[in-house]
């Protein structure tokens, strides 16, 4: 059922038919990727390819970096996964896709795309080293996040994200000092409704897209680099929001934990942190996120997790994924890519 709202609509003019149809192909595609091992053939002829354009590109984590093609993402990502983690398991409870709106200036000529996203773990066994990671032998779980354009049946883009500082820390590597937050926390919605097989109320789509776009655009741009309350965040997080934070940050139970674990030290170390035009921004129900490749740029000119400011410009590669209840946000999943910020800071968690 459609919820009572106090202001006006933002229209995505979404077609539900064809979001329905493009969330049934990224589902198979996924499906498809978990089914493959390492000793498949993986060639031009595999079912994989069906799913891509052959010039698909792929926005991955550090070190793995950009890929072009389905020969780059197979040989580079999919097979090296299999061979560290060959029992792999998906779990997923964030699925929902939507016709993005992610510029500053709400311009759909130059955005307008379809996309679909999920994020959720990767339950596997350690089995062989992985990027250097050593080997443990032991169960893990990978927390993964993607986001897929789909472009006349095909999908054209994606960027997606494992949590390389959790994995670390499964494997007993402390690259970071102990976070503030809670690490190691990474859960479903506590509603159990993240998995929108089915189309949601386009009203509630839309409102949740217009009101992310005044929480982004507004809100996080509105920092006057000096108070915190200037962003205005206690009219759009509920009190007792959960902010399920990356490996080294960790997750924090309470707007005020956000604030004090979170918040305050980021702003501190990157004040003039800025968020740009977003690759995609999407909303279905009450769920919506995107996709942030350089989606927020900085200058690192105070100290961050023990690294003294360096001015170095940052460019901050990240993805997220929001709850709405009303007017305000109850959970918050949230991917930065850590080893690539690191980087930039003369550091190499790797």
């Amino acid at each position: 059922m459609s919820q009572e709202h106090n202001s006006p609509i933002f229209s995505t003019d979404c077609d539900t038919n064809l979001n329905q149809a493009n969330k049934a192909l990224v589902q198979s595609m996924w499906a498809c990727m978990d089914a493959i091992t390492e000793n498949d053939d993986l060639g031009g002829a595999h079912p994989l390819y069906d799913f891509l354009i052959p010039n698909v590109k792929v926005y991955g984590f550090d070190p793995l970096g950009d890929l072009i093609g389905c020969d780059a993402y197979v040989q580079d990502y999919l097979l090296p996964l299999k061979h560290a983690f060959p029992d792999i398991q998906r779990d997923m409870f964030i699925f929902y896709g939507g016709r993005s709106n992610g510029r500053q200036d709400g311009n759909f000529e130059q955005d307008g795309a379809y996309w679909v996203t999920g994020t959720g773990n990767l339950r596997a066994t350690f089995t062989n080293d992985y990027f250097g990671i050593p080997a443990t032998g032991n169960k893990v779980n990978i927390r993964w996040g993607e986001f897929c354009k789909v472009e006349d049946n095909r999908v054209t883009e994606i960027y997606f994200l494992l949590d390389m500082v959790d994995l670390m820390q499964q494997a007993g590597m402390d690259v970071l000092p102990p976070a503030m937050g809670k690490d190691g926390r990474y859960a479903p919605p506590r509603a159990g409704d993240g998995v929108l097989h089915d189309s949601a109320n386009t009203a509630d789509s839309d409102y949740t897209l217009a009101h992310m776009r005044r929480f982004i655009y507004e809100g996080l741009n509105g920092f006057d680099e000096n108070d915190l309350s200037s962003m205005g965040m206690a009219d759009y997080f509920h009190p007792d929001v959960i902010w399920y934070g990356p490996g080294g940050i960790g997750a924090c139970y309470s707007f005020k934990e956000f604030e004090s674990f979170h918040q305050q030290p980021w702003l501190i170390a990157f004040p003039d942190r800025s968020v740009q035009d977003l690759q995609a921004l999407i909303a279905e129900g009450q769920y919506s996120g995107g996709p942030g490749w350089a989606g927020v740029i900085a200058t690192h000119t105070g100290e961050y997790k023990g690294v003294a400011p360096t001015g170095n410009p940052i460019v901050i590669n990240g993805l997220d994924w929001w709850k709405r209840e009303g007017e305000q946000l109850v959970e918050n999943w949230v991917f930065v890519d850590m080893v690539h910020l690191f980087r930039q800071m003369g550091v190499n968690l790797l």
